[in-house]
Order: structure tokens, then sequence, then C-alpha cells
């Protein structure tokens, strides 16, 4: 009877000490894109952010394209070098990966991420950075130094150039978009909102750019409730 408490007892502190290493993984990570890295063969997802895809490409003022979610990677790769990083899960993703905030020297990985232009808040399932991300957008601040798409967009095949407004719209500032929807109704979309990337301007069919929501509103137009 006596061994038997024992075997138990060993077996809880086992599986006790299984939920720990579960809910907390330390070690060298390597950076597998700007919002996933890999520690001891775990895959870990960078909890309330999305960084531009690998093979994303986002536009410069100018025009000019760029590697964003290459660059975005390799800014994540510098920020963390061969230090040891430490993931607290926050929740497991539909893919098996662990959900985390990573620390590295007591500083939030992903807060820097969001904090440097480098990713998106992931408002979807937290608002956590939602404050970095009005900072850096304010900053212009490398992906908000020009026209992107949002990468959960980009997974479902919009691209920059389909979404960006016209040269001399964008060279004036004019890009907030004027749809009118299935029902006829005229909605004015703000390029921070999550709808503006996948909304499109067709001019021919009486949609317009504006250059402010107070002309937008005198034209007739509403604002979008998303």
């Amino acid at each position: 009877m006596m061994l038997r408490a024992m075997a138990l007892g060993v077996m809880l502190m086992v599986s006790a000490g299984q939920v720990v290493a579960q809910e907390r993984l330390s070690g060298v990570a390597s950076v597998i894109d700007g919002d996933t890295l890999e520690i001891h063969g775990t895959r870990v997802r960078l909890h309330g952010i999305d960084a531009p895809e690998s093979a994303q490409l986002c536009e410069r003022p100018s025009g000019k394209t760029w590697r964003c979610g290459q660059q975005a990677s390799l800014a994540l790769s510098d920020r963390i070098g061969r230090s040891s990083v430490t993931c607290r899960r926050t929740d497991t993703d539909r893919y098996g990966r662990m959900v985390a905030v990573c620390t590295e020297e007591g500083g939030d990985i992903n807060a820097w991420m969001v904090a440097e232009g480098w990713a998106v808040a992931y408002t979807s399932y937290s608002r956590d950075y939602a404050g970095l991300e009005v900072t850096a957008k304010a900053a212009s601040s490398n992906i908000w130094s020009g026209a992107f798409v949002m990468p959960w967009d980009w997974r479902r095949g919009q691209r920059v150039v389909e979404t960006r407004p016209p040269r001399d719209a964008r060279r004036t500032g004019c890009d907030i978009k004027g749809n009118i929807n299935r029902r006829g109704d005229r909605i004015y979309h703000l390029p921070a909102e999550h709808s503006y990337a996948r909304t499109r301007i067709d001019e021919g069919e009486g949609e317009r750019w504006f250059c402010s929501e107070e002309e937008a509103r005198q034209a007739g137009w509403r604002r979008s409730g998303r």
C-alpha cells in the first residue's frame, strides 16, 4: 500500500512538471517568420500580433515595393539574437502551436514587433497591443511607411496593388475609400479599418476617393461600422 502511494506521488509530481513545461518554454529560438518562433522543436506563435507573411510585399511612398515580410523576420532575428527566450502560453491555435507572450532579457518581444512597425495588433484575438499599433502608425514606422495589406487579408489573396489609391490620390493624401454596397448604401472606409484592404473602388460605378471624413459626409457617405 505504501509503495502504491509513493508511486502515485511520483506520478503526480511528474504530471505537475509536465504541465509547467507546457505552460512555459525557454531556450534559444529560431525565427520562422515575423510572428513565429521555434524553441526545442516546438513552434510558438506570438500572442496578439500578426506580421507580414514571408513572401509578402509592401510599398514605399515612392511606389517601390519591398519585401516587408522577409524584413520583419530579419528584424525579429536581430532582436533576439542567440539570447535565451522565455515564452508563456496564453492559448493553443488550431494548428496545435503554442500561442505565447515571449520575452528576452525581460522585454516583451511581441510588443516590440508592433511598436517598431514590423507587425500589427491581431485584434481579432487580443487588443493587448492595439495602442502600440496606433503609435507605430503615427510614426510611419516600417510597414506603416507606405501601403500594405493586412497579413490576414494577404493570406486570403489580397495584394497591395489592388488596395492602394490611384497615384495622384496617394500624393495628395486622399486615401479614404467611398464604396457603394449591394443595397446602394454609400459608406466610406478609413485606412486604419480592417475592412479597408478588401474594399475595392470602381469609379465607373460612382465610387470615389475622399481627402477627409468631412468631405465624405458632405457628399452623402457615412462611415463604415467596422
